[in-house]
């Protein structure tokens, strides 16, 4: 009896935990909104837009940093408890971000908390959602991540609306309660995804599960960390000055160069469904060739074309669609490489790449000075990035043939 219920419960209780975790990536997904308060904190603080600019490199740094620490976390205290935890410090962190009344305060409300909240529930949840389904990787991260994605174009137009009839103070307890409602709400559906059978047979074809510490020693686990880093680099950098790009380097107004944001959006969102799609069709390392291909033509216009608005927006759409389609893939693609039970803490680490990337393009954009020698340093890491991909093997085809040959 209980042998033809339990699959069926099973079932139920997968989908409801990926349901769950649609609910709080949208929610989470909403701090990509966070551009739309610079110009009324700057006002508030009586500081420069830069420095309140600043906030959103440090809640990506944050976000980084909690997603490489989430896995433990969740060992100890289960994914629901964990997601309930991040919505808590989230509806905190914007509710101290509503007091703010110094950069500093701003920097450890907005910046730390909220980037440690978003963190904390981003890949953890992500990751929990995709063990449950082994079978269709690509599909659920394309799910999940997409959710994430809509969040920040759906809290767009909730936090403009509220912003048009509330002070700016009120509007972040607001946002911050319905983010933390829809986070605990998902929370609440979610389970903890059973651990995956091994096979530790010589002639097994699925992939063994490395421990982080096994991981690092791989020479594979650094070079998608390299590949990682510079699809992040070049999409967070590209995507946050694009408006800047259109109007300093193509001549267009400040008017239509802001239409690159939702060139942008839809590009981003198009990327993720798409190749995340694709990717339970053919190899994800293939996958991952096409995207870099895909920002590899981006760049190559911005760097030697001279743009007009149509090959401008094509450039910045081909950015963004790899960007997007990247880390929608990425998930499933280092579980192909190093096994899904230790997928959080074996992506966590690899992970602080977003971070170091959000800030890198926009460092050395800052001490260099121009647009031209951030595109090209991008450009050769991108080139590095594809010979690497193309080349990249899968780290149990040599253990493989080395056990055929013990036992034979």
């Amino acid at each position: 009896m209980s042998n033809t219920i339990a699959p069926q419960s099973l079932n139920r209780t997968r989908w409801l935990t990926l349901i769950g975790t649609i609910i709080t990536q949208f929610a989470l997904g909403s701090v990509y909104t966070w551009s739309l308060f610079n110009g009324q904190l700057s006002q508030k603080l009586d500081s420069p837009i830069s420095q309140v600019a600043f906030t959103f490199g440090l809640l990506s740094l944050g976000l980084a940093v909690a997603s490489s620490l989430a896995g433990k976390l969740q060992e100890r205290f289960g994914v629901r408890y964990v997601a309930i935890g991040a919505g808590l410090l989230m509806a905190i962190g914007l509710s101290l971000t509503a007091q703010a009344s110094n950069l500093f305060m701003l920097y450890l409300s907005a910046g730390v908390l909220v980037g440690l909240a978003d963190g904390a529930g981003y890949l953890m949840t992500l990751s929990n959602c995709v063990k449950w389904f082994p079978e269709r990787k690509g599909v659920i991260s394309a799910c999940a991540i997409g959710a994430y994605g809509l969040g920040s174009l759906g809290f767009k137009f909730i936090c403009s609306y509220l912003l048009s009839i509330h002070s700016l103070g009120t509007t972040f307890i607001i946002w911050g309660v319905m983010a933390m409602v829809m986070i605990i709400c998902g929370a609440l559906m979610m389970k903890d995804a059973p651990k995956q059978q091994t096979q530790n047979s010589a002639t097994a074809t699925t992939i063994r599960d490395y421990t982080l510490a096994e991981s690092m020693r791989l020479p594979q686990y650094w070079m998608l960390s390299l590949m990682f880093l510079t699809a992040c680099m070049s999409g967070l950098y590209v995507i946050g000055v694009a408006k800047d790009i259109g109007e300093g380097l193509v001549h267009l107004s400040a008017q239509t160069a802001a239409n690159a944001v939702t060139i942008i959006a839809i590009a981003n969102l198009s990327g993720r469904l798409v190749l995340g799609v694709l990717s339970d069709k053919i190899a994800r390392i293939r996958v991952i060739s096409l995207a870099q291909i895909i920002s590899l033509a981006g760049m190559s216009i911005l760097l030697f074309t001279t743009m007009n608005e149509t090959t401008f927006f094509i450039s910045v759409a081909c950015v963004a669609f790899s960007f997007g389609g990247t880390i929608t893939v990425y998930p499933s693609l280092v579980s192909d490489f190093f096994g899904l039970n230790n997928l959080t803490k074996n992506y966590g680490v690899l992970y602080l790449g977003f971070g170091i990337g959000s800030v890198l393009g926009s460092l050395i954009a800052s001490l260099f000075g121009g647009f031209t020698i951030t595109f090209s340093l991008i450009m050769t890491l991108l080139v590095i990035s594809l010979v690497m991909s193309l080349a990249i093997r899968l780290p149990n085809k040599g253990m493989e043939l080395k056990q055929v040959y013990q036992h034979s």
